[in-house]
């Protein structure tokens, strides 16, 4: 599991399809412990789009019941880090 889970997820998403959404959820679930909640994920989502564009110090607003370092939002480059998403990096966008 880990990284070669996470690319192949990503793969799915600009190879086949899948939609982001349901490829970070199988992350979340598949490659934590304990795993990410799903309210997570758009999140995650603005987190990969602020990243993509360069704006890694953008503050990304948290689902109710999680925090990071006590407040309700966090760096898009945290949430990279910490929700381990490089590897979606650049394959979703709004266009």
């Amino acid at each position: 599991m880990g990284a070669q889970y996470a690319s192949e997820l990503a793969r799915f998403v600009t190879d086949e399809g899948l939609r982001l959404d349901v490829a970070l959820l199988a992350h979340f679930q598949g490659n934590h412990y304990p795993p990410i909640p799903s309210s997570c994920v758009n999140s995650a989502i603005a987190a990969i789009d602020a990243a993509d564009s360069g704006a890694w110090d953008s503050e990304i607003d948290l689902p109710r019941g999680v925090s990071w370092r006590g407040r309700h939002s966090a760096p898009a480059r945290a949430i990279i880090e910490g929700w381990h998403l490089k590897e979606f990096l650049a394959i979703y966008s709004d266009d």
